[in-house]
């Protein structure tokens, strides 16, 4: 029997000066960590321990710098199993102590080498728990990292990541979604079909429907109502993704054809935002923002608290005290950040449709949240008890 490879040892090279600009003017000194070069996006920090793979192929940090909180990072390598996509998204990434050495079963290759090999900048050796708490104080902002021939004048740095795009306003969903539909097949029997529209869907969240028996079709980002409908669809579903959910409009008119249509509706993350805008809600950006594996959030219909997946810079602007009426029925708040109140989930109750903010499908992160799917199989079969019960309540 062949011998387990040896584990993957960091590539030792020439350290190479590297800096952070963030557009307030404050600066973090270090060494190029990755590609170098020069990128630019928002700075957001993740609290998370562990799942950087995942973190990194997630689509929607697209245009985003994150700032990992734990100390070391890569410690597990990296491997051809784990990715949420076919890339890694994120625009930037900073981490204070790289692992020297990956030590897993599973790692092909260091983290810094796959950086490298997809070109992503990143920064290493400054103190992330000061850039959190500026980020924590101040808010997200833009920044850009900087090493080896892009290292210019200071001036001139921050000149330019102040002239970069603003991640309010950004349409990005199309830019990291499927240009062609494909189908994730059901395992086992098939009991159930499903159009699942991509906003930058991660790989686990159409595995974990399959496990339930239901056939996926991923559409792109800009189909329309008719070709949702094309598939013959017993739910409907919408993904997470980038940027900010004002801008979808064009979404926000198919979900509303959804509900129109009495179609069983789940949505996650960007899904939930679109859900909120199509049912007349307003969203509006987070100061930092949630991204973690760690969130506690409280679903308010059974008093349980949840350890859950969260990425998300922007919120769903709906009241928590009461339920809401809508062009579509009555709705409520059925999920809720216990750290700061941010609507974390929504339930209608006169239509067939739910959504949660973060990230159920667990990759990386807690399963808690892993019903919800099966609460998707309970509304297409006609027999969700969940939702009975809150239409029975609200009637009493």
């Amino acid at each position: 029997m062949t011998a387990p490879a040896p584990t993957t040892q960091r590539r030792r090279r020439e350290r190479t000066p590297a800096v952070l600009v963030l557009e307030d003017g404050r600066t973090f000194r270090g060494e190029a960590y990755g590609a170098t070069g020069e990128t630019f996006g928002e700075a957001v920090f993740n609290t998370g321990m562990s799942g950087y793979q995942e973190t990194l192929t997630d689509p929607s940090y697209h245009r985003q710098v994150v700032v990992m909180t734990a100390p070391q990072i890569g410690n597990t390598g990296w491997n051809d199993e784990d990715d949420e996509s076919k890339r890694i998204w994120v625009a930037g990434y900073v981490v204070r102590d790289p692992a020297r050495v990956a030590s897993n079963w599973r790692s092909t290759r260091s983290l810094d080498e796959e950086l490298v090999r997809q070109g992503v900048v990143g920064i290493s050796g400054i103190d992330t728990r000061a850039l959190t708490r500026h980020l924590r104080e101040r808010g997200a902002m833009r920044c850009g990292i900087f090493s080896g021939e892009a290292l210019t004048d200071q001036a001139e740095l921050l000149a330019r990541v102040q002239q970069s795009p603003e991640m309010k306003g950004a349409d990005l969903c199309a830019e990291v979604a499927t240009t062609e539909a494909y189908v994730v097949p059901a395992v086992g029997e098939k009991k159930f079909t499903v159009a699942a529209l991509d906003l930058g869907i991660k790989g686990m969240t159409p595995q974990r429907m399959a496990e339930r028996g239901i056939e996926v079709h991923v559409l792109p980002a800009n189909s329309t109502l008719e070709d949702l409908y094309a598939v013959q669809p017993d739910g409907v579903f919408f993904s997470n993704g980038p940027g900010d959910p004002a801008t979808a409009d064009h979404q926000v008119a198919v979900a509303q054809g959804v509900l129109e249509r009495g179609t069983p509706f789940f949505g996650i993350c960007f899904g939930n935002q679109i859900l909120g805008r199509a049912l007349g809600f307003g969203t509006y950006k987070l100061k930092y923002g949630h991204r973690g594996i760690n969130q506690p959030v409280q679903d308010r219909t059974t008093g349980k608290v949840e350890v859950t997946a969260h990425n998300h810079g922007f919120a769903v602007n709906a009241p928590l005290d009461r339920v809401s009426d809508t062009p579509f029925g009555r709705v409520e708040v059925s999920h809720v950040c216990l750290n700061d109140d941010v609507v974390e989930g929504l339930q209608a109750l006169d239509v067939p449709a739910f959504s949660v903010q973060y990230h159920p499908e667990a990759a990386a992160g807690p399963h808690d949240a892993a019903y919800l799917f099966d609460r998707f199989v309970e509304l297409m079969r006609g027999d969700d008890k969940h939702s009975a019960k809150l239409m029975e309540g609200q009637r009493a």
